[in-house]
């Protein structure tokens, strides 16, 4: 059974059938625990960026992690002792759509659940946040945010490796290329006036090339890139994650793990190439992926993908997509795209 701190049973208890108030009428003051239930916490607030501070513990011993909005994983299980309390901070995007920006509205607000094997919340600040850094993904669904269970994409992990002060914007959509991605309003015309100075933006689109010739290709990524720069933003190509499909020797050195198409594109092989002639930081997650999966072997693989759910060897199981944003955060510090002090490492 899980254990609720009792200021949460409390604030149920007294006020069953909560009324949520526009943040406006704050007046600036920040919104609480009268908030939330033993489920979780609804903020009434527009869309925008907020920061977070949670208090985490109770009378016993707890462990919490936190997620909200289309299923993104905000803050990483978080464990105190009996009688401790353990203050964690993040900053979270709201949006419409809430997930993917050809799905669905989702639900007005900030909308936060608390899981764990022991969840305790002591208090909950949410304020608009003030100076943020933003990280926008550009991207398939292999990184979205995935409605439903057992998918997850990278981008819907990577916010828990990320402290406050920078959010993550996943406009990454499900069946994109960079054709589709370029030519639907509410993706690329959207996403592109959202980017501000300092802005990371990070492009991971070749899964869903399987027509697309050489040329458009690089051409393509060279609009998304010079459109990046256009805003004061900073671009970083990703090439794509690895498809699970391994040759007799339990190596990946096939086109269709390493994303070579019908026409004999290497995405990963151009995405290089024109990182390196536009001078665009370069996350090679085809190379690290490629390295992790052969190193787990054909049966250790299979519970990075969803192979055992869905006999899917393309999209990744939360704990893949957790692994896999592990590699990015990884590489977001290797590389200084990110200050050490915005990070969750370990």
């Amino acid at each position: 059974m899980r254990r609720f701190n009792l200021a949460v049973l409390a604030a149920v208890t007294l006020s069953a059938g909560l009324i949520a108030v526009p943040a406006q009428a704050h007046s600036g003051r920040p919104l609480g625990i009268e908030n939330c239930t033993t489920a979780g916490c609804h903020f009434d607030v527009l869309p925008g960026t907020y920061d977070v501070k949670v208090l985490l513990g109770g009378d016993a011993a707890s462990s919490t992690r936190i997620s909200g909005e289309t299923r993104r994983s905000l803050l990483p299980e978080t464990a105190a002792e009996a009688g401790e309390r353990v203050s964690r901070s993040f900053t979270v995007n709201v949006r419409t759509p809430e997930g993917e920006p050809t799905g669905p509205d989702g639900t007005p607000g900030l909308d936060l659940v608390l899981g764990g094997s022991a969840p305790a919340l002591a208090d909950i600040k949410v304020t608009r946040a003030r100076h943020t850094r933003q990280i926008l993904l550009v991207g398939d669904s292999t990184v979205c945010d995935q409605p439903g269970d057992p998918y997850s994409g990278w981008g819907q992990q990577l916010p828990q490796y990320l402290r406050k002060g920078v959010s993550v914007a996943n406009y990454a959509d499900s069946g994109e290329s960079t054709v589709t991605y370029l030519s639907e309003p509410r993706l690329w015309a959207t996403v592109q006036p959202l980017i501000h100075r300092g802005d990371l933006v990070l492009i991971q689109l070749a899964h869903n090339d399987k027509t697309t010739d050489e040329a458009t290709y690089r051409a393509n990524l060279e609009t998304l890139v010079a459109g990046v720069r256009e805003k004061g933003g900073n671009p970083v190509l990703v090439t794509p994650i690895v498809r699970r499909w391994f040759n007799s020797d339990g190596t990946l050195n096939n086109g269709t793990a390493l994303l070579v198409n019908g026409l004999g594109v290497d995405h990963p092989a151009v995405i290089r190439s024109v990182a390196a002639a536009e001078d665009v930081p370069l996350i090679d997650l085809t190379a690290k992926t490629k390295a992790l999966v052969e190193s787990l072997g054909v049966e250790g693989s299979k519970a990075i993908y969803l192979y055992n759910e869905k006999r899917d060897n393309t999209h990744t199981s939360v704990h893949g997509a957790t692994v896999y944003a592990g590699l990015v955060r990884d590489e977001l510090l290797a590389q200084g795209l990110v200050p050490e002090g915005a990070v969750r490492v370990g």
